[in-house]
């Protein structure tokens, strides 16, 4: 109901060239796509096995879009012209969209390593296809969905490291040395096929190794033009999909918001607040209860560091803000018992 209002706002702020509805799904069809999800996964029983299943799910699509990457575009350093993001090495795609379910897949597979992998062969296995995943989640040139995925696999390994016993943390300990020198590998390739240009996009460099000013390409300057949106209209916001429509009157140049915080804020006004408080408050609130989630606070920040860089342009965040959500219950098994013959 909270996103009622900026849609009426929006029916008479949005210019006479824009369209109406087109852009008002574009912009809220995120939100919604996360109500609906956490609604109908809030205090749902799962086991352990299913949510491992579930992420199962989730990686088994991200490494047929490797597998379909590596097709596309098999030689990275024949589409490489810049330190840009690359729409050629992300398949034709959107590199940022890209990035951020190569990211997912990254996180899927760590977890699957730390927790599903006890002999040797599937070690090995999940390492190739880690190493795979992240190259070509590199060489897209998008950081953010690279960045989130680091953010989101320490998150997850921090809370699997404090919450295992003193033998458990040996074999974490170990797997996370498999890890280290997966990742080490995967920057060396990276860097050598894309003949060190990945390096400089990482420092912030352009192509022949000039410092850029913004390091955020862009990013800042349009969440400041969101929050002063905000402060012109605080009450009811400026209206769904307006900051878009006000950039491309003032100044132009048709630029979506990367950032849903700033969003929210901007066209919606103190009921985006309202909104940002009640996701950021109730899963922990609920965590407080039901504590047996272990992928409670990876899944949590892989929501918040995704809204940040890239918005709610696909509905991975949503899912995953609404996987937090579960309820992990011990497994029972069935207990057999032997009838006694008269």
């Amino acid at each position: 109901m909270a996103l009622v209002p900026a849609i009426l706002v929006a029916s008479v702020t949005l210019t006479f060239d824009a369209r109406f509805r087109t852009n008002v799904t574009f912009v809220l069809s995120g939100p919604i796509c996360l109500g609906i999800s956490a609604l109908f996964l809030y205090d749902r029983k799962v086991t352990k096995k299913t949510l491992m299943d579930i992420m199962l799910c989730i990686l088994l699509p991200t490494i047929s879009l490797t597998t379909y990457l590596f097709l596309y575009t098999p030689s990275v350093k024949e589409v490489l012209s810049s330190v840009a993001s690359n729409r050629a090495a992300s398949g034709g795609f959107g590199p940022n969209q890209v990035a951020t379910a190569l990211g997912l897949g990254m996180f899927a597979i760590v977890v699957r390593l730390f927790l599903k992998s006890p002999n040797v062969f599937l070690k090995a296995l999940n390492l190739i296809i880690l190493i795979a995943m992240s190259f070509r989640a590199i060489v897209t040139f998008s950081r953010g969905g690279v960045i989130a995925a680091i953010l989101v696999i320490g998150a997850f390994l921090g809370n699997l490291f404090y919450r295992s016993s003193g033998k458990q943390k040996n074999q974490i300990i170990v797997s996370f040395a498999l890890f280290v020198m997966a990742a080490a590998a995967t920057w060396v390739i990276s860097s050598n096929q894309t003949m060190g240009l990945i390096d400089k996009r990482y420092q912030n460099q352009d192509a022949i190794g000039r410092e850029k000013q913004d390091l955020t390409t862009g990013r800042v300057e349009l969440f400041v033009d969101e929050i002063e949106g905000f402060l012109s209209s605080p009450f009811l916001g400026i209206g769904a999909s307006r900051t878009k429509d006000k950039r491309l009157d003032e100044e132009g140049e048709l630029a979506a918001s990367h950032n849903e915080i700033g969003r929210l804020l901007s066209e919606h006004g103190t009921l985006g607040i309202l909104i940002l408080l009640i996701l950021i408050i109730k899963p922990f609130t609920y965590r407080s209860n039901n504590k047996k989630n272990v992928l409670f606070y990876a899944l949590i920040c892989f929501w918040f560091a995704t809204i940040n860089h890239s918005g709610m342009r696909i509905a991975a965040p949503s899912l995953l803000y609404a996987l937090a959500l579960l309820n992990v219950i011990h497994e029972k098994y069935p207990v057999h018992r032997k009838q006694l013959k008269n």
